[in-house]
């Protein structure tokens, strides 16, 4: 689903996508689709008076907001590798517990795998003892690749919340959406554009 909270698409650093592209679907919040990722569009602000919205996006600009701080500090709170684009993943269990964080680490660790949402999957199966993270939520400030996308279906994650769009890599509803596609055996559901424009910042002044 493309969701909340009804800002421009701003992917990455990227110009923004045209609006009147057919594949950006209007959604209102906490109505989930079995589709794509869910976007707000003008005059979806009465949805807000469906039980649960606004306390749910309420709930995701809170986590996303440490998603972003985990981006900026890293998950030990010294300056990262200034090479490695900023982005943050957090993952919360079902009551709400952080649970892992992770940033881009492929520059620091010369790691091609090491994307924000592999390394947090990775530091909260180790934490729980398990691989199945079925009752967990993903925060993270970039739309997932196709290699994150498979890495958060495998785990069986139940939520995507994810902040900017990324147009050339991203694959949860921009180039392909890996995790809506009715062919994959587990479809969490996803919340794209939450925070947009800070994540969308932050990655800018980044490249910029």
């Amino acid at each position: 689903m493309r969701s909340e909270p009804g800002e421009s698409r701003t992917p990455g650093a990227a110009e923004p996508a045209d609006a009147t592209d057919p594949a950006l679907e209007t959604v209102r919040p906490g109505q989930p689709t079995p589709g794509r990722a869910a976007r707000v569009g003008p005059g979806a602000d009465e949805a807000l008076a469906e039980p649960g919205a606004v306390g749910r996006r309420q709930r995701h600009e809170l986590w996303m907001r440490r998603a972003l701080e985990v981006a900026v500090t890293g998950p030990d709170e010294a300056t990262p590798d200034a090479d490695d684009v900023p982005v943050g993943a957090v993952l919360y269990g079902p009551d709400g517990a952080e649970l892992a964080i992770g940033r881009n680490e492929r520059e620091l660790t010369g790691d091609p795998t090491a994307h924000a949402e592999v390394l947090a999957l990775r530091r909260a199966a180790q934490r729980l003892g398990r691989w199945r993270l079925d009752d967990c939520t993903l925060v993270v400030t970039l739309e997932p690749c196709t290699m994150c996308a498979g890495a958060i279906a495998l785990a069986r994650v139940s939520t995507v919340v994810f902040g900017a769009w990324e147009p050339k890599t991203g694959a949860v509803g921009s180039l392909w959406d890996v995790l809506r596609d009715r062919r994959v055996t587990h479809r969490p559901e996803v919340y794209g554009g939450v925070l947009e424009r800070e994540s969308a910042a932050l990655l800018r002044a980044f490249f910029r």
